[in-house]
């Protein structure tokens, strides 16, 4: 018991180390500020890179192994292990939104602002948009991807808020993912709400730049970790938790956030990786240029869309028509249907075979998860935030793999390593599964229905893994 005390006494230091180190958190920010624009700007002014060139001696190269083979495949690993500590201690977009919001206008939050939706919304059209103009292969492209979004992270906090960060938690493309994966995090601001009652040790207000409600706050999913309420009124540390005591207990989901990881993380992102590799995309392609040229319809096979709207580099060979964007962006809703769509259908079954779900006591849950019908299926769909999370991982490391093999180095480790990671996050999503099942049956016939049902529906989420590293 005195070991456990002691552990948290030295983890709720972290948390006031943050909080007494502001300005130098403030200035490392915008170092991280000054190398992301150099890395956005100066491979876009230069010429493409050629074929000899490399990572150690071509910058465009380099900024492209910077972004897309280290910087957030492991910003995207960082959130399950340090809870959302990126976006509060390095984000240079948050930086700067909250930056231009200190000296901004001070606007109130527009209600279309609010929407619940935005997470899910952002986070499809920026994936989708990526892979149109190939972002992870052009300069051009990742400018107006990132460049884009930090800019429109500036003018949205100079015109609302003061000294917040409202694009982040509303507007980010990444945002909604964020809290997701932040959701398992073994660390969280906990608030005793009998030491908040009690006489205020700590007088000065705090800034929590994400707008969370401090007194009410429970989880890690919004919380962006940066330190600056602890031991406020001395009922707000930096505490250690089990991983899934969020999922849980906490987390009620919601059909935006339930759309967020069966349709987006899980069914879109996989169709986003896939398509490249598939000989599928190829088929219909071709067999759709065929069907245009015997009824003289040509058209779709002019390849004059400007950059930003498709691929557009002839210097280099390489160029979208229309029709390509067309069967991208179809390959892509197709996967998210198929794959999202045998997901939801297992949660579907699993929620079916469980008892009704106990309503919430108030305050427990968000009122619309409260009257949803399908308030149970957005509590099951909590529990593939593991597989969701790795699933995207995967994904972006292929970038990393495919680089380094570029560069010479072996990359024949790398299936067993990602069959493993799939594995252990399928297993833990299962094991959530059954947790959750017993929150509304204690039948273990029933629970273990309910996990075969969710466990059914994820085998073409598996099957597509598959296909990319093995067959393809």
């Amino acid at each position: 018991m005195a070991a456990s005390s002691s552990f948290r006494s030295r983890v709720a230091a972290v948390g006031d180390f943050l909080r007494d180190h502001q300005r130098a958190i403030r200035r490392i920010q915008w170092l991280i500020v000054v190398g992301y624009v150099a890395l956005l700007a100066i491979p876009a002014a230069m010429p493409l890179p050629g074929n000899a060139a490399s990572v150690f001696n071509n910058l465009t190269i380099a900024a492209q192994f910077a972004f897309w083979g280290i910087w957030w495949p492991f910003v995207l690993v960082s959130i399950p292990l340090f809870g959302r500590a990126w976006c509060g201690l390095f984000c240079p977009e948050g930086a700067l939104t909250e930056w231009a919001s200190r000296h901004g206008r001070g606007g109130a939050i527009p209600r279309w602002m609010r929407w619940g939706g935005w997470p899910f919304v952002a986070f499809s059209l920026t994936t989708v948009y990526g892979q149109l103009v190939s972002v992870y292969q052009y300069p051009w492209a990742a400018a107006a991807v990132l460049g884009g979004s930090t800019i429109a992270a500036v003018v949205v906090g100079w015109l609302y808020g003061r000294n917040k960060r409202v694009w982040c938690k509303y507007l980010c493309p990444v945002n909604g993912v964020f809290a997701l994966l932040a959701k398992l995090a073994p660390w969280h601001y906990a608030v005793d709400a009998q030491a908040w009652r009690a006489p205020s040790r700590r007088k000065e207000s705090v800034n929590c730049a994400p707008l969370l409600p401090l007194r009410t706050m429970r989880g890690a999913a919004e919380c962006h970790m940066c330190g600056r309420c602890s031991d406020y009124r001395g009922a707000i540390a930096l505490s250690p938790r089990s991983p899934e005591t969020e999922i849980v207990a906490i987390a009620q989901g919601s059909g935006w956030q339930t759309a967020l990881i069966v349709v987006g993380l899980m069914g879109l992102a996989i169709g986003a990786f896939l398509w490249s590799a598939s000989p599928w995309y190829v088929a219909i392609k071709q067999a759709a240029a065929t069907w245009l040229v015997d009824r003289d319809i040509y058209w779709p096979l002019a390849q004059n869309a400007p950059w930003f709207i498709l691929t557009h580099y002839p210097a280099v060979n390489d160029s979208f028509s229309w029709l390509d964007g067309a069967i991208v962006v179809l390959f892509i809703g197709a996967a998210a249907l198929s794959v999202g769509g045998s997901i939801l259908l297992g949660l579907w079954l699993a929620d079916l075979i469980l008892p009704a779900a106990s309503q919430p006591r108030p305050g427990e849950a968000d009122a619309k998860a409260r009257r949803s019908r399908f308030a149970g299926v957005h509590k099951l769909a909590q529990g593939l935030i593991p597989a969701a999370g790795i699933g995207v991982f995967l994904g972006l490391s292929a970038t990393t793999l495919t680089m380094l093999h570029n560069e010479g180095v072996a990359t024949g480790w790398a299936n067993p390593v990602r069959f493993t990671l799939l594995a252990l996050a399928i297993a833990w999503s299962l094991r959530l599964q059954w947790r959750l099942a017993g929150l509304r049956s204690a039948h273990p016939a029933r629970r273990l229905a309910a996990v075969s049902a969710v466990g059914v529906g994820l085998l073409p989420f598996c099957g597509a893994w598959l296909l990319l590293f093995v067959l393809w």
